[in-house]
């Protein structure tokens, strides 16, 4: 059975050294008790409940799976005192607002704890992921009845919710939806139709289940523009707030998955059911954005937590595997092989899946810091560049990480040879796990899409420009340290390749919309891998400072992995430019009938 210990030490290392997180947070209004032991503490109580209370959960639940019998979802065993003490502990509450019985606490945190559930299990961590993202959009657009009756039961993690986009004949395509609203008279709606995919949405972790849920009034124009969003509880709320009678909601079936077999993925039917509205009518895509924006970010963030996971087993693998000897000669004569560690394409495997969990663990945490600083810096200006920076990286993190972490399971797996393939040691699962992650939520092609035709257009090219802006303001200053120079060559070239080519795709795209569409899932790559390499050489710099009773062997870790990525992983980008170059013509001038 794999196992897994929380990075804390990496974790402190972005927080309080890279991103000086404490400075910056408990001089926001509201966040002036997250200081450094405080932030200490919440890890390590955290990291002690996923390791020892969801992890071993994980691949047992995924040899159960979850039962569909009557009606009712079963979570696998164990599932349920689980959450039980997940939500005792007050961890869906962390970073809700006070007002809805929340802690309070910066998103940054969050986070954190997002990437480790993720490790432990990310068929749990569905569970209290969605409701966060739906607590997200009520408080966005909800009315405060709606508030008031909803949000503190979910924020308790006694109530769940749940996103219900997709139907059987429209996925990506909200506008085919056909899913109806009727008013009742009374304030409510009349909800009919099905959806698909829905995650959690029958399950016995919970006493109620909250869906959004996108439909059609009356007279809705066609489109994506006649959508509105309704709550829809499974139960309706009683005189006293609690969980009353049965609405006409009910589970038609859950779906038989290749992973997150522990997680119910279910089709839901609404058979005169009763809605409330939220936000304006014909606006829901729109409302229902703010959580899929908040989910997109979390999907990527199981990319990273696989990836650590994996990672974890197959450096403890290699340490203990003997097979064959060092193309040097034995390294240790003492055995009749050298451990897989001694070989250069393990360790490939090993770096390139240690260089993106460390990367990416960084871009993560900064994300989750320009999340804070966009709500809760008094400084409206500084408001609007924290959120242009996250509106931007949002589709690069969804996209590249979930790709990134699929990838490095898949690395990992190969690392274990034979063993990879057996079920016993649990990196299949891993893989099984990863690969959801490039679908849902907006498949990856979805998320590059939104790159090149929105947010490069955006506001004349200003989401994209203030980042490339950030970058250069980094390297400025430090053109003259020669320490770095092996690092910063490297991320100048990079920045100058990226601008060049974002022009490129801006003036091309602007005369055929195709090239577009041809180039993003490369450039979003090029984009992502760029984003990384800035990360890496501040990781660099900060290693290479001089560090009160030093841990030397981390730092110099932490530097050779960054010198792995920039000289091995990096220059991945000239190719991928190359085939951006190649345009649109070579995939459209191919003919139909040909396919």
């Amino acid at each position: 059975m794999p196992s897994y210990h929380a990075p804390l030490r990496d974790l402190h290392f972005v927080y309080h050294e890279l991103l000086d997180a404490d400075d910056v947070l408990t001089a926001l209004p509201g966040f002036e008790e997250a200081t450094p032991d405080l932030v200490d503490a919440i890890l390590e109580e955290a990291a002690k409940l996923f390791e020892q209370e969801i992890q071993p959960l994980n691949q047992p639940g995924d040899e159960e799976g979850c039962r569909f019998e009557d009606g009712r979802v079963h979570t696998p065993k164990g599932f349920r005192e689980a959450y039980r003490a997940y939500t005792e502990g007050g961890w869906p509450a962390l970073s809700l607002d006070p007002a809805i019985g929340g802690q309070g606490l910066p998103e940054t945190i969050a986070f954190m704890l997002e990437e480790m559930i993720n490790s432990a299990s990310v068929s749990f961590g569905l569970y209290p992921g969605l409701t966060r993202g739906a607590v997200t959009a009520l408080q966005h657009h909800a009315s405060d009845e709606l508030k008031a009756i909803y949000l503190p039961k979910m924020a308790a993690g006694t109530w769940s919710g749940t996103m219900c986009l997709t139907e059987p004949h429209a996925g990506t395509d909200l506008g085919l939806l056909r899913t109806r609203a009727e008013p009742r008279g009374d304030g409510s709606y009349r909800i009919d139709g099905t959806k698909i995919f829905i995650t959690g949405g029958e399950q016995d972790l919970t006493e109620n289940i909250v869906h959004l849920v996108l439909a059609r009034l009356p007279d809705a124009p066609p489109g994506i523009r006649g959508i509105s969003l309704f709550l829809v509880p499974k139960r309706l709320p009683d005189a006293n707030g609690e969980a009353g009678e049965a609405n006409g909601v009910s589970c038609g079936a859950i779906e038989h998955k290749m992973g997150i077999r522990a997680s119910s993925t279910c089709v839901i039917n609404f058979d005169d059911a009763t809605g409330f509205l939220v936000g304006p009518e014909h606006r829901g895509v729109a409302c229902m954005f703010t959580m899929m924006n908040a989910e997109r970010l979390a999907i990527g963030i199981q990319g990273l937590g696989l990836a650590e996971v994996a990672y974890q087993n197959a450096v403890g693998y290699a340490r203990e595997r003997r097979q064959g000897r060092s193309a040097r000669g034995p390294q240790d004569p003492d055995h009749s092989a050298d451990p897989l560690l001694v070989h250069p394409d393990v360790r490939r495997m090993l770096l390139t899946t240690r260089a993106f969990t460390e990367g990416g663990r960084a871009l993560a945490v900064w994300t989750a810091l320009n999340i804070d600083l966009s709500k809760h810096h008094p400084d409206p200006e500084l408001r609007q560049e924290a959120d242009d920076l996250v509106a931007l990286v949002t589709p690069v993190v969804k996209a590249l990480f979930s790709d990134l972490g699929f990838e490095s399971t898949v690395l990992c797996q190969q690392v274990l040879g034979g063993h990879g393939y057996i079920r016993e040691w649990g990196m299949e699962q891993f893989v099984r796990d990863a690969r959801i992650a490039q679908i849902y939520e907006g498949t990856n092609g979805i998320q590059a899409l939104d790159l090149v035709r929105r947010k490069l257009f955006l506001h004349d090219g200003r989401l994209p420009n203030r980042l490339f802006d950030l970058i250069e303001a980094y390297m400025e200053p430090r053109r003259g340290d020669a320490s770095l120079q092996p690092f910063l060559t490297p991320l100048e070239h990079a920045l100058t390749l990226l601008r060049e080519l974002t022009a490129w795709l801006i003036r091309e795209g602007s005369e055929d919309p195709d090239e577009l569409g041809a180039a993003a899932t490369d450039y979003l790559r090029i984009f992502g891998l760029v984003i990384l390499a800035w990360f890496w050489v501040r990781m660099v710099e900060t290693a290479l400072e001089d560090h009160e009773g030093r841990d030397d062997a981390f730092y110099r870790a932490k530097i050779l992995t960054g010198h792995y990525f920039l000289q091995r992983i990096l220059p991945q980008i000239g190719s991928l430019a190359a085939a951006v170059r190649s345009g649109a013509r070579l995939l459209m001038e191919f003919e139909e009938e040909a396919f």
